[in-house]
């Protein structure tokens, strides 16, 4: 028999999940490293801490499933995107990682904006310059670290260094790629305008391929080290999203996945590219050959909802009676409105003074009423930026619900009214790791594409259907939710300046 390997590289921990040749998951094991904060807004990682991870647990479960190295058809990589590895002429480690938390690079992004002009910038990368992007990373080191960048020779991901210490080779992947601001999106290619901004040479970054590709093999002394057996392929893989929408069949048009976690992500497939000239979402290239992906993000989702029980209901860990009580409460939360601008907001607003509030509370009002106004708040949140793909011309048919927040059938009902739009779950766990080992079996010629691998391996559970009556309400409610954001912009502005 063989198998696949998915090896995801996050923020919090390394996790490697076996899976058999029809997708069924088989081992997994995970092992967690730290975060580095040297100031206020600063965030960086080791990168030995994650090739170390990737060892350990690769290992894990090799010996726990009993499963042979050999059997092994192929490795996919998942991983934490925007991150900057910097290597010297020896493959070294120069500094640690500046990862995509990071944001430490306001001024950097707008001189990259200065240097390139917002429509030029748009029409290569797809995007406005982001504190999270490894542009403005590799910018802020030229400036504040010359000395080191001068002996920098490489530029690598954070999983396209797990990669390079596996394989020996340097490459990346194109969904990979298209979160560094240096790839032409559209021709999935280095961009050459982005490099001569910057002052790098082509050569310094990795060799761009397709997700499924294979680029590269294990090495002798990694199969030694792990127990893998030396030449297995290990295929491009993908970002963390793009890996996730592998891994709940994303991988047509009229596809889309909602993912209620910390943040929330709104992620639809196209074979067409399209862009937001006002950059309120992301375009990349996806992890299907020759086509992209439209990501709206709505930053505290999950977190929201976490606050809100920290505070409220201390003692409901896995948020039973919070569901309850929102439950009992009618659609509108009794005329309560929540902002769930905890950190600031993405989609549509682009605003990092935004903040939360309760709008419309009165004496009448409970914490029920407030429970189901975090939800509906968020709710409201992520149709925002379904709103944008809308604009965009992209109209997804059914929507597949993933994360923390699509365990609880209330919220799974209300965006499915909310978007009025079909909802599912996957039936599947692990969907980035997942996803990187459905690439990795169609690397290994296992299957003959991404989508009929995915449609072959997955399957869904808990579908929904919109209530016409609820929607209809709930379509009265955003109206006024949109409301909020324009007549208290200034007004976060000024408490920001307090």
């Amino acid at each position: 028999m063989q198998y696949v390997l998915g090896i995801d590289l996050g923020t919090s921990s390394t996790k490697t999940v076996l899976f058999d040749a029809q997708g069924r998951q088989v081992c997994e094991a995970s092992q967690e490293y730290p975060l580095y904060q040297p100031q206020n807004g600063w965030a960086e990682q080791e990168p030995e801490d994650w090739f170390q991870a990737a060892v350990t647990t690769i290992r894990k479960v090799l010996d726990k499933s009993g499963v042979p190295g050999d059997q092994i058809a192929g490795i996919g990589l998942s991983g934490q995107m925007h991150g900057l590895v910097m290597l010297d002429e020896e493959g070294l480690v120069l500094r640690r990682c500046i990862i995509w938390a990071d944001q430490r690079t306001a001024a950097e992004c707008e001189e990259i904006t200065r240097r390139v002009g917002y429509d030029r910038l748009i029409e290569e990368t797809c995007n406005p310059a982001l504190p999270g992007f490894t542009a403005g990373k590799i910018l802020w080191v030229q400036r504040h670290e010359p000395e080191l960048f001068k002996r920098c020779r490489h530029i690598l991901l954070p999983k396209d260094y797990l990669r390079y210490r596996l394989t020996g080779e340097m490459a990346t992947e194109v969904s990979d790629a298209s979160g560094m601001q240096l790839l032409n999106v559209p021709g999935r290619k280095w961009s050459q305008v982005m490099l001569d901004a910057l002052d790098l040479r082509e050569d310094m970054l990795g060799k761009v391929y397709e997700s499924p590709e294979i680029t590269g093999r294990v090495t002798e002394s990694t199969a030694q080290a792990t127990g893998l057996a030396q030449g297995t392929p290990v295929v491009g893989g993908a970002g963390d999203n793009a890996a996730a929408a592998i891994g709940t069949g994303v991988v047509r048009d009229g596809r889309a996945f909602t993912t209620i976690g910390t943040s929330g992500v709104v992620f639809a497939h196209t074979d067409q590219i399209a862009i937001d000239p006002k950059g309120r979402v992301h375009t990349f290239c996806c992890a299907v050959p020759g086509a992209w992906h439209m990501m709206g993000v709505t930053q505290a989702a999950g977190l929201s909802l976490q606050w809100f029980r920290n505070n409220f209901y201390p003692e409901d860990k896995d948020y039973v009676q919070i569901n309850a009580d929102a439950a009992a409460t009618p659609i509108g939360a009794n005329r309560l409105i929540f902002l769930p601008y905890l950190m600031g907001e993405r989609t549509p607003h682009l605003d990092a003074d935004g903040r939360g509030g309760f709008v419309g509370l009165s004496a009448i009002h409970t914490k029920k009423d407030m429970a189901r106004a975090v939800m509906e708040g968020v709710s409201y949140s992520l149709r925002d930026c379904l709103g944008v793909l809308n604009e965009m011309g992209v109209h997804p048919d059914n929507m597949v619900l993933s994360g923390g927040g699509a365990k609880s059938p209330l919220w799974q009902q209300m965006l499915t009214d909310v978007f009025h739009c079909n909802t599912c779950l996957s039936s599947k766990e692990n969907s980035a790791a997942l996803g990187a080992a459905i690439l990795a079996a169609v690397g290994a010629g296992l299957y003959s594409s991404v989508p009929e691998a995915a449609d072959t391996i997955l399957q869904y559970t808990r579908e929904a259907k919109p209530d016409q009556a609820h929607a209809q309400k709930y379509s009265q409610v955003y109206q006024v939710y949109r409301m909020m954001y324009p007549g208290l912009r200034d007004a976060w502005k000024e408490l920001a300046r307090l």
